[in-house]
């Protein structure tokens, strides 16, 4: 198979420059065709990316630099192509009779305008793959923007998605077609200068934060509650959260709460600042809420957070997040709260953000943040299913199953209401932990999946948190997570 990518001769960029693109894990052969768009791109746009390379970047490439040889220096496609991608704006050839003619669109306007135009109204767009040929909308995903550093940053991430739909759907994969409203439309477009320099603003007063606090710093909520809580009422009202105290230098998120063998302990990542690294920490509760000291009870040379708990078999078991390893690893209890084994690699070779399992059907499935190395971490959600918690683990039909940056994140354990399956999502919308959503599993198996996001929950006066991306239950005992700001000077009086 030969793939042929369409570009604007006048708007060449890194992304472009390839030979092939991974399908299916395999090497598959791209040319890439110039057009004339006779759309001129907004003046100054080269300039203003390099700006944003030497102060954003630090000097550090980008996809959406130009490419440093002008494409009309480059060698034009000379093979006949099987698939079309085409990212411009231009009316397709009607003697082009390449059996797939895909074409990207950003708020339902194609070319890289259209994706400007929405991050300059202030948002990344809803992107869609369309079939150029009868307009059949193929696919459909909205991207997050975590670390996206000004107006280049955000466009390499929108194409870094676009190459996530577009590489799912050359592989054959069945797409699940989810329902995302156009988000920028009725927005006035900045100026790109006025948007960059905005950038460079808002970086420097980052900085000037972080040399004065820990951020983010999470903290977790806790209380006790008889009916369904969260899930009952859909927002955070009702009995006061109170919060697990922290060292100041240390911050505590992701709590998990288990009562094993007659005690209660919450487990929770438990970052230091100053390391910049997480280990497993966890606290016993009672009655009366958290007794004792905070205990370590798993530490690894990399990064773990995200301690999900689940009991299998008459075994309690953890599966921490360990991208920095790499892999999905399954912790055994060995003594109860303490001590953990390291049992087996349920995935490997994979980032998988927030691994969380459920049974549904006779089958387990885990769900995850599944990132390939580009553009944002909150929006693509990928499922594996298995007949047994040890595997072996297969990836879903339609991997990626979903990419939204609202409802594609876990954010905790799925629970069952009424005999439905639901599992609570991270809201990424306006950034990276800043709310929930509550979503119902309407179709789940290894062919198909659906959910349908009921409820979205925003810290409030009842969470004094800025931030909240963690909802768990054991028995009475609800916690949340959410963070709030502190600075480095209070952290010594801790």
């Amino acid at each position: 198979m030969v793939i042929e990518f369409r570009c604007d001769v006048d708007r060449p960029r890194t992304w472009m420059d390839r030979t092939t693109m991974m399908i299916d894990s395999k090497p598959v052969d791209v040319q890439v065709a110039w057009a004339e768009t006779r759309t001129p791109k907004p003046a100054g746009l080269d300039m203003l990316f390099q700006l944003e390379r030497m102060i954003l970047r630090k000097g550090r490439p980008c996809d959406a630099d130009a490419l440093k040889a002008a494409a009309r220096q480059l060698p034009p496609a000379t093979r006949k192509p099987d698939v079309v991608v085409d990212f411009t704006n231009v009316e397709r050839d009607a003697n082009c009779d390449a059996r797939l003619y895909l074409r990207p669109r950003y708020n339902g306007i194609a070319g890289e305008d259209g994706a400007l135009s929405a991050i300059l109204s202030g948002d990344l767009p809803v992107i869609e793959i369309v079939n150029d040929v009868d307009g059949t909308v193929l696919d459909r995903g909205q991207p997050s923007g975590e670390g996206a550093a000004g107006l280049s940053g955000a466009l390499a991430t929108v194409v870094a998605r676009t190459m996530t739909l577009l590489e799912a759907i050359l592989a054959g994969r069945p797409r699940l077609l989810p329902q995302l409203a156009y988000g920028s439309s009725g927005n006035q477009p900045h100026a790109p200068a006025i948007y960059v320099l905005n950038a460079i603003s808002e970086r420097i007063a980052k900085q000037i934060y972080h040399l004065c606090c820990f951020s983010p710093h999470w903290q977790i909520g806790w209380r006790h509650i008889d009916d369904d809580g969260v899930w009952k009422r859909a927002d955070l009202s009702g009995p006061h959260w109170r919060i697990i105290n922290d060292p100041g230098s240390r911050c505590y998120a992701d709590p998990f709460p288990v009562t094993w063998r007659g005690r209660t302990f919450v487990f929770f990542e438990d970052l230091d600042h100053r390391a910049g690294k997480g280990v497993i920490s966890a606290t016993e509760f009672d009655a009366a809420g958290p007794k004792g000291e905070v205990i370590r009870v798993l530490e690894e040379p990399w990064h773990l957070s995200y301690p999900l708990l689940i009991e299998d078999g008459g075994e309690l078991w953890m599966i921490p997040e360990s991208t920095g390893n790499n892999d999905v690893a399954l912790y055994k209890c060995i003594e109860f709260p303490a001590r953990w084994e390291r049992h087996a690699t349920l995935l490997s070779g994979v980032s998988f953000s927030d691994a969380t399992p459920t049974r549904h059907n006779g089958l387990y499935y885990l769900f995850g943040a599944s990132h390939d190395g580009r553009g944002g971490y909150s929006d693509t959600l990928s499922i594996y299913y298995a007949t047994h918690l040890l595997g072996p683990w297969q990836p879903h039909a339609s991997n990626p199953v979903l990419v939204d940056r609202a409802s594609a994140r876990p954010a905790g354990n799925f629970i069952t209401l009424n005999g439905q399956l639901w599992r609570p999502v991270q809201d990424c919308t306006n950034g990276y932990g800043t709310a929930l959503g509550l979503a119902q599993i309407v179709e789940l198996s290894p062919t198909s999946f659906k959910q349908i996001v009921r409820h979205t929950i925003q810290p409030q006066s009842a969470w004094r948190g800025r931030k909240l991306h963690t909802l768990n239950r054991s028995g009475r005992l609800e916690v949340i997570d959410g963070s709030r700001i502190q600075p480095k000077i209070m952290a010594l009086f801790a």
